[in-house]
């Protein structure tokens, strides 16, 4: 596992940091988010989505139905295989509804394939 980029949006008080990994396993994948959880303890989201040798899963963390699709979408855009995002979301109490929220996960997504 290594990890290839970093972003981060700031929108109506909430915090997304967003995170680029090269990843070989589920197990991994696992050890990551683990380490990620402990390390942000005070996260209320960590969303995240892969694909790894065919494999592929969306974890939304109790968000809006649909609203982390964007992750797995853009792995397969950007055609990468053995590659996991992952989304922290610091809450800053406002709500931002559904669409608000799938347009931010898309853009912090995005913004980790910007070279």
């Amino acid at each position: 596992m290594k990890k290839l980029n970093e972003s981060f949006i700031e929108v109506k008080k909430s915090k997304f940091i967003g995170l680029l990994y090269e990843v070989n396993s589920v197990d991994e994948v696992t050890k990551i988010i683990e380490e990620l959880k402990k390390e942000h303890k005070k996260a209320r989201h960590i969303v995240y989505a892969y694909c790894i040798n065919g494999q592929e899963k969306n974890y939304s963390d109790k968000e809006p139905n649909g609203t982390t699709r964007s992750l797995i979408d853009l792995l397969h855009i950007k055609n990468k295989n053995n590659h996991l995002i992952i989304v922290i979301r610091y809450f800053g109490g406002i709500l931002l509804g559904s669409g608000n929220l799938t347009r931010t996960y898309t853009k912090v997504s995005s913004m980790l394939f910007i070279e």
